[in-house]
């Protein structure tokens, strides 16, 4: 990251936790922002310029996992669900919109700032060169840019149907079993359906190959996925 200081984006509506969690990240050396609406949580992300998002999920306007999936489809900027509830279920849907991490109130702050640690050192990974450039055919992804287009028009991706679209882009022309797929794209500890991976194959097809009548991704029948020129 650059010398600014590291901004933290607060979506709270009990405004008391939000004070706490505000005076807490103050004093750890963090520039602050708070907000109570999911709706105007949501517009202030694609506004301003913040390195992580603390994300309630019980929020007016729109909630937390809405205010995630909605942002996911333009930014990879880090987010950390906070939530009262402790179900699995809520747990898996926030990570599969593309939240980073999943913390249950009551917690204790330690907790929550190594979280914070731990996210923000995620997305500092050495970054890719300025032009770096993966193609295939017409299709451009800029790493750098988390931007994508075909035959010099944009294309909007979800977070996980990008980093798949990258991880095809980094091996054009080899074979990738759903497996593989798999660990890279969803992580090794990802305990769904393979199927998952043929669900997004299908949307970045419609996205892609569908929308610009052009074939970039390919099926090996009983191995997996390829894209080539």
């Amino acid at each position: 990251m650059s010398d600014q200081p590291v901004r933290i984006f607060i979506v709270e509506d009990e405004r008391r936790i939000a004070r706490f969690l505000q005076i807490e990240l103050e004093h750890e050396g963090f520039e602050t922002a708070t907000e109570d609406n999911g709706q105007r949580a949501f517009e202030r992300i694609g506004q301003e310029r913040f390195d992580l998002v603390l994300l309630d999920v019980m929020l007016p306007g729109i909630d937390g996992f809405e205010v995630c999936r909605k942002v996911r489809e333009f930014s990879s900027v880090p987010i950390i669900m906070l939530t009262a509830k402790d179900e699995l279920e809520d747990k898996v849907t926030g990570l599969d919109i593309g939240a980073d991490d999943y913390i249950t109130k009551p917690f204790a702050i330690q907790e929550l700032m190594a979280r914070i640690r731990a996210a923000l050192r995620k997305h500092q990974a050495p970054e890719t060169p300025e032009g770096e450039r993966l193609t295939c055919k017409n299709l451009v992804l800029y790493p750098s840019r988390y931007e994508v287009t075909v035959n010099g028009e944009e294309i909007h991706l979800t977070k996980k149907e990008y980093s798949l679209l990258e991880y095809l882009l980094r091996n054009k022309r080899n074979v990738l079993t759903r497996d593989q797929i798999l660990q890279e794209v969803w992580g090794y500890d990802y305990a769904g359906d393979t199927n998952v991976v043929d669900v997004y194959i299908r949307y970045l097809r419609a996205k892609i190959d569908e929308r610009f009548g052009d074939k970039y991704i390919y099926t090996v029948r009983g191995v997996g996925y390829v894209i080539k020129d």
